[in-house]
Formats: C-alpha cells, structure tokens, sequence
C-alpha cells in the first residue's frame, strides 16, 4: 500500500486564477493547469524570495517534495509562456492554514485570504 501523500499547507488562493495570451480566444482544452501548491512554490521562492529550505518548512514538506513541485511549476510556467497557452490554477494537495500563523511577512495569513483581499480592493477604490 502505497503511503498517503502529505498535504501542504498554503498561506492563501491566488486571486486570479486564469491567465491567457492577449488576442487569443481562451480554449480550456489548451490550458496549462498548474495546481495550487505549485502556485504557492512560486510564490513563496520567487516573489517572497524564500530559498527552498525556508518553502519547505513552510509547507510542512520535505525540501527536495519542496524542489520538486518548484521545478514542476517552473516548467509549467514555461509552456504557457513559449506555446502560448492559456495557464489555470487549480487543484492539488493542500490545505489553507489556520490564519493565525505567521507567514510571509504579512503578519499573518488571515490578512491574506481572498476575503480579506478583496474587501481592502473595494476599500481602496
């Protein structure tokens, strides 16, 4: 029996969650799906400017589980880019935090939440 995969745990969704090229009908036969851990990879290594080790210990992973879903995403990322394909997010093994963990340098992942987000947009406009 195979061992049950671990769920990585995921500071928040991401608030767009499709992305296509300019000028090309959206065809969802065509779309990339990058998954949500993924997502979160990219984020944490490439815009929070985590090194995997830091990743990793956030997402209740391994490093090289944390390596692995990065190199995944990165090459996803890539097709969309150089084919010209649309990219979705969605799906994966994970699960949001409590919200009362702190995270990423936002003073904790409740203030991150898609609710939350949203609400201080329309605040702002």
């Amino acid at each position: 029996m195979p061992r049950p995969k671990k769920w990585r745990r995921v500071c928040c969704m991401p608030v767009r969650t499709e992305f296509a090229p300019v000028g090309k009908p959206f065809q969802p036969s065509d779309a990339v799906i990058m998954t949500v851990d993924e997502y979160e990879a990219i984020r944490l290594i490439d815009h929070e400017g985590f090194n995997q080790e830091k990743c990793a210990g956030y997402m209740n992973i391994a490093r090289t589980t944390a390596q692995q879903i990065y190199n995944t995403a990165r090459k996803k990322l890539s097709v969309s880019l150089v084919e010209g394909r649309p990219l979705v997010i969605s799906g994966g093994e994970y699960r949001l935090c409590g919200g009362d963990e702190p995270c990423c340098g936002c003073g904790g992942c409740h203030c991150r939440r898609r609710g939350r987000m949203e609400t201080t947009e329309e605040e702002n406009q």
